[in-house]
């Protein structure tokens, strides 16, 4: 049996080179196998050792969901170490009060946190523990970990997890190796019986969506998908659109999420149906088998991929009808209940014996049972021995606020039926008894809400009125910060009277406001922080001015971004003149809005006249079409948005078609065949620099500055074979689009001519678009694509043919393209071409083109993206006849 969660190295070690880990930095997907990820484990607790970590100290880890950050975990767990997982977006005041408890003896950040978090002891990069420390044979890690002075003891500590950030001294629960086990033995034995039918649809892929920082997302992250020998990506967008195809690239079977996200993914799917016609089909499949439901609703399982199957919620309530909806739509919903201070799981729901709205049975192993006010209590060896601060004063043996063996009080309100399945009715603090003493659960009237149309989001507490406590509701209208004030009032005054018809008499709301932000304060797994909401319901109550306060998020994210205080937000301000945002500032704010309030935004809707009052609307709509009416009524450098609507409609190209068989292969025989004895016959040019890519395989990007139409041929005539077969090349995307999708106005024999040139440039050099003036996310993107599959790719900053032979200013993308990549970058120098084009000649002398090959240089994560551009600007300018600056 099990003793150390250790134990599961040897698990790692057994499945050998299959794929583990995969995440997705910057642009690029890098994937770990389990054997990799033992072995840098155990090489890194020998560092550890090194840096004088030992047994019981405690060791901060701080960063974004990763293979390193797994690395880490296990390597401080291999050492005897108490990994202190802190979450990324924790305030540096919070951390300061952990540190003052727990004393850490060193941290393990990556480079997001080490920018935000100033601590007093020794730092680990965490991008550095893949990069810096040597894997070792197997043998020799095993025989470094049988000789480490580590005790045996499964009631070692784990790990301290501090869940709370708003009081003024965190409480960290302490978690053992025992309380972890103690829910992973029940899982694993469970497994067991359907791993034979596992094999059928090997590997089970997760996208996990929780912070690895949370005891839950540890769980579905690091433990049970290794159960199943599966693999789990990480992403950090939590874009729907994003997610969506992310879980179709990547054939992802499951998406482990907070309930928040299914409710985003659902008003995504339903806005690609006909309400009427949606719930129609919705209403008909309560009655349809699983393979009529997949088939009926193909349309949604195509846009996620055929193997996608099941959503696994936790971290807050799910709201019942949305997981009716995905239910209906033919996927599985498994959720599960418990907490921190319970190793995460209390009860989960089986994927294949669940019960429609409950949070599932009680796992092996565990007690679960209710006091007389339906509080849950839990007991079992998978409670928590207590708090780190009593602990240390008074010693192990305490689980919460009671002896051992007595039962833990989780302060949430529940029922059992027959079965043993738990229904949660809400947080016991949270339930309003009333005046009748009747028990009012703010969740049941919450999921009314949320069911009408009007309503974004509410939040519902209890308010002290003139006969008792009293529900109160803070609602968010779909029409927030849009219409009057008088005609929000009678919209939200015209649905919380139809939302009352659901609701018993004790439970109706006859006090309500409007909420004055654009979304509730929420924590890191998207629970609405009701104390804060409380705050503002109770200043409303006494007639005070409502305001929100929560820091607001939208200020929050510019001051972020723009890296000046921002205090207050005024709807008139600008991007530009007001933020100081310049185009790649506004790419990085339009990146951080879409994942803070999970919406898709069209990034020709950000320009420099952009107003906050138009963000806040384009967030409230969730969607660009909304913007693109807006900015149609304002001018802007270049034209106006609504003159690009169109464009913006016929979206720049990438096309996969020529680096797909046979086309790929059609390609290179027409480049040799075609390309480069026309570049021969042109005249020879001097090529110097070659030896400098001699030890480079790939990819690599190339950057040079831009002559003539001939460019791209003659650098990829110039470069060895295996950057020839393999380049991807990037290309004016206004061209492309004009080629692809020209003005209605254009003749026939145009079009004609247009789109032959087309084919023709993605046949023979695999184009993409690289827009001049937005859309550069998706460009970016496409770039990072290409190099998942062993592309290089070949990108001209100047952005345009220099005018007068003269290499012309570098254009800022290249520099957030380079940093985004994180590959090495070659600098190519082309000469003698402008000369030719002025004295009209076709054909050169040999040695008269010059094309000159640079050092590949590699830049750190540290480095910004105006630094980069301004260094590779200077690289392409001073590369010599011998290749190198």
């Amino acid at each position: 049996m099990r003793e150390l969660v250790t134990s599961y190295l040897d698990d790692f070690l057994a499945r050998g080179e299959a794929v583990a880990f995969a995440h997705r930095t910057g642009l690029r997907t890098y994937r770990w196998s389990y054997a990799d990820i033992a072995r840098r484990a155990h090489t890194l607790a020998h560092l550890l050792s090194e840096r004088g970590v030992s047994q019981g100290d405690r060791v901060l880890l701080c960063g974004a969901n990763s293979a390193p950050w797994v690395i880490a975990f296990f390597a401080c767990l291999v050492r005897g170490a108490v990994v202190v997982p802190l979450d990324l977006q924790s305030d540096p005041g919070f951390v300061a009060r952990v540190q003052r408890q727990v004393e850490a003896r060193l941290a393990l950040l990556d480079s997001e946190a080490r920018q935000t978090l100033s601590l007093a002891l020794p730092i680990v990069n965490l991008e550095d523990v893949c990069e810096r420390v040597p894997t070792r044979s197997v043998q020799t890690f095993m025989e470094s970990a049988k000789s480490a002075d580590l005790a045996d003891a499964a009631d070692n500590i784990a790990e301290i997890v501090f869940t709370s950030g708003t009081t003024a001294e965190p409480k960290g629960t302490v978690i053992t190796h025992e309380n972890l086990l103690a829910n992973l033995r029940p899982l694993e034995k469970e497994i067991q019986p359907y791993l034979k039918w596992e094999r059928l649809v090997h590997p089970i892929r997760f996208l996990n969506l929780l912070p690895l920082s949370h005891v839950f997302g540890q769980f579905m992250g690091i433990f049970v998908p290794q159960l199943l020998g599966g693999e789990v990506f990480f992403s950090d967008s939590l874009k729907p659109s994003e997610i969506i195809q992310t879980v179709k690239r990547e054939r992802i079977s499951v998406i482990v999420c907070v309930p928040r996200m299914l409710d985003t993914l659902r008003q995504r799917i339903e806005r690609e149906y006909e309400p009427a016609e949606l719930q129609e089909m919705l209403h008909a499949a309560r009655n349809w088998s699983a393979p009529r439901r997949w088939w009926e609703f193909r349309r949604v399982h195509r846009r996620f991929g055929l193997k996608f199957w099941a959503f696994i919620s936790g971290g807050a309530t799910l709201n019942s009808d949305t997981e009716e909806f995905w239910q209906r739509l033919g996927f599985a919903v498994i959720q599960g209940y418990g907490m921190t201070e319970t190793a995460s799981l209390v009860t989960v729901n089986h994927p294949f014996k669940k019960k429609a709205g409950s949070i599932g049975a009680v796992m092996p192993g565990q007690e679960v049972r209710l006091s007389e006010q339906g509080e849950i209590l839990v007991r079992g060896e998978n409670v928590s021995p207590g708090y780190w601060s009593d602990i240390r004063e008074e010693g192990m043996g305490r689980r919460g606020d009671v002896e051992e063996g007595e039962w833990f009080h989780t302060g949430d309100v529940g029922e059992l039926d027959a079965e043993g399945n738990l229904y949660f009715k809400g947080r016991q603090k949270e339930v309003i008894v009333t005046s009748a003493g009747m028990n009012v659960y703010p969740d049941d009237l919450e999921t009314v809400l949320n069911h009408q149309p009007e309503i974004r989001s509410s939040a519902v507490i209890g308010v002290d009125g003139p006969r008792g406590p009293e529900p109160v509701a803070a609602l968010i209208l779909q029409t927030s910060f849009g219409g009057s004030q008088p005609i929000m009032d009678a919209e939200a005054a015209k649905t919380i009277e139809r939302a009352n018809k659901s609701l018993a008499e004790h439970q109706k709301i006859r006090r309500w406001f409007i909420w004055p932000d654009e979304d509730f304060p929420r924590t890191t797994t998207q629970k609405i922080r009701k104390a804060l909401v409380a705050e503002t319901i109770r200043a409303a109550a006494l007639d005070r001015p409502v305001t929100s306060t929560a820091p607001d998020p939208l200020a929050e994210l510019i001051a972020r971004v723009s890296g000046e205080p921002v205090d207050a937000l005024e709807r008139d301000a600008k991007l530009a003149t007001d933020f100081k945002l310049d185009s790649l500032g506004r790419v990085e704010l339009l990146s951080a809005i879409e994942d803070r309030y999970q919406v898709d935004i069209n990034e020709a809707a950000f320009s420099e006249a952009t107003t906050i009052g138009e963000i806040q609307h384009l967030i409230r709509e969730g969607r660009s079409s909304e913007m693109m009416e807006i900015g149609g009524r304002r001018q802007e450098a270049g034209g106006t948005i609504g003159n690009r609507q169109s464009a913006i409609g016929n979206a720049y190209p990438y096309p996969h078609w020529p680096h797909r068989w046979p086309i790929n292969w059609l390609r290179i025989a027409a480049l040799y065949l075609i390309i480069f004895p026309f570049a021969r016959v042109m005249g020879r040019a001097r090529v110097t620099g070659l030896e400098n890519l001699k030890d480079q395989q790939g990819p690599l990007l190339f950057v040079s500055n831009h002559l003539s139409m001939v460019d791209p041929g003659l650098i990829l005539w110039a470069l060895p074979h295996r950057f020839r077969r393999r380049m991807s090349i990037a290309m004016d995307g206004e061209i492309l689009r004009e080629w692809l999708h020209p003005p209605k106005e254009t003749g026939w024999f145009t079009r004609l001519r247009y789109r032959v040139q087309y084919i023709l440039v993605a046949f023979f050099f695999n184009v993409f678009a690289m827009p001049q003036h937005s859309g550069f996310r998706r460009s970016f993107s496409f770039a990072g694509e290409m190099m998942d599959r062993g592309y290089s790719v070949l990108v001209f900053p100047e952005g345009r043919r220099s005018p007068d032979g003269t290499l012309q200013p570098f254009r800022q993308g290249i520099g957030l393209l380079t940093q985004q990549l994180n590959v090495p970058v070659v600098p190519i120098r082309l000469d003698g071409i402008y000369e030719l084009a002025q004295q009209g000649k076709h054909f050169a002398a040999p040695g008269a083109v010059k094309i000159r090959i640079g050092e590949p240089v590699t830049y750190c994560g540290e480095e910004s993206a105006e630094h980069i551009t301004a260094d590779l600007e200077s690289r392409v300018k001073e590369v010599n006849d011998f290749g190198c600056n």
